[in-house]
């Protein structure tokens, strides 16, 4: 039996070695981030911070130093997410948020159509990009799981419970729009369009129930002109920006190599697999599409930045639990991306080694970039056999 496949039986019940070491790792973040004090769970502040300067109608992309270092930059929708959290005293309401992104994003991958060691072995491919997103209180897990609900409820024929995952995704941060690609595996795309026109709608008004119509509206267009701020800071900065972009630019030495070339090419490589009708009721070339948009919407995002990576990193997961065999190249992959996508920011790496390589060359991303690249390839050219997916 492989070890992560093993259970052991607490409290009269069988838990799952990666369900131990998964929630155990995002306790361990959450209570050291708490133990620290305030000035440690400064993204919870901020996201608490959505919901009460929606509630007082004042600015939500302003700074406010006396409250939190740095800004917002999630849609007025974030105000109805973060409120059951924001509401409590600080210190309850962050442990609560980072409980339920581990716990949702945990409970995602156990929904994904595959045997138990595969959703087992996802979870521990991910769990330490996943303790990273804990340490910094990061929305990111729940994102995953929002992406990986769509794809999955699509799959279920619940075409109107997908799209609400989508349209909360791309009112808070954008990323949830690769959702959309899952309408070309939907057996009623009818009812996919009309059921995602109408969370758009319910969603982006939702917050106006705690502010006012105008100031929504408002919100909204200030939110547009932050994001287009934060795309041209993270150009420049090391600790952001942690992409493709800055990883081909830095290994062949094209500081001038607009990012839009490199973004448009990787936006004909994600048509290319489209073109291939019937490979779509194909379950592992859905499962295939499904791990390329995790890992390219992290990838190829100027934003990108450590934390992140637990979308691209669940993604690398999904890709090696399909690959035949698991053994060879593709184990060599798996590893790589652990220990240079998910150990490299961790102090398990010398400080030097990641102030002069990691960060400045974005060499985090790298592995990310090569497995990318490998479902392009199989993505365009491999035959999905039902027979041979272990899904």
């Amino acid at each position: 039996m492989p070890f992560y496949d093993k259970a052991f039986t607490i409290a009269g019940k069988k838990i799952s070695l990666a369900a131990i070491i998964w929630f155990l790792l995002a306790l361990v973040a959450i209570f050291v981030q708490l133990g620290k004090g305030a000035g440690s769970i400064n993204n919870y502040l901020i996201f608490k911070g959505v919901f009460w300067h929606s509630v007082q109608q004042t600015h939500l992309y302003h700074d406010y130093p006396a409250e939190y270092f740095d800004c917002n930059h999630y849609g007025p929708f974030f105000s109805i997410i973060i409120a059951p959290f924001a509401v409590l005293p600080d210190m309850i309401g962050c442990f609560l948020w980072g409980l339920v992104n581990a716990v949702i994003l945990f409970y995602a991958v156990r929904r994904l159509p595959l045997d138990n060691g595969s959703r087992n072995l996802i979870l521990l491919i991910g769990a330490v990009e996943m303790m990273t997103a804990m340490h910094n209180m990061q929305f990111n897990p729940m994102l995953t799981s929002w992406i990986l609900l769509t794809w999955i409820l699509v799959k279920e024929e619940k075409d109107f419970w997908a799209t609400l995952f989508i349209a909360a995704g791309i009112l808070t941060k954008l990323y949830g729009i690769v959702g959309l690609a899952f309408f070309l595996f939907s057996a009623n795309r009818l009812r996919f369009v009309v059921s995602f026109i109408f969370w758009m709608l319910v969603l982006a008004m939702l917050p106006m129930i705690l502010s006012s119509p105008a100031f929504v509206w408002q919100s909204y267009q200030d939110w547009y002109q932050s994001l287009v701020e934060k795309n041209d800071a993270n150009t420049e900065s090391v600790m952001q920006g942690m992409s493709a972009m800055r990883v081909i630019k830095k290994i062949f030495r094209l500081p001038g190599l607009p990012d839009l070339y490199i973004i448009a090419s990787a936006a004909v490589f994600y048509l290319l697999p489209l073109l291939r009708f019937k490979q779509y009721k194909q379950v592992c070339f859905q499962l295939s599409y499904l791990a390329f948009l995790l890992i390219g919407v992290v990838i190829f995002s100027s934003s990108a930045e450590s934390p992140t990576f637990v979308i691209a990193m669940i993604g690398v997961g999904i890709w090696y639990v399909i690959q035949p065999g698991r053994k060879g190249w593709a184990l060599w992959l798996m590893l790589f991306a652990i220990v240079l996508t998910s150990l490299s920011t961790t102090d398990l790496f010398p400080k030097s080694i990641k102030v002069d390589y990691i960060r400045p060359y974005a060499l985090k991303a790298l592995p990310c970039l090569i497995t990318w690249l490998v479902l392009a390839y199989q993505l365009l050219i491999k035959k999905f056999d039902l027979a041979k997916c272990p899904a």
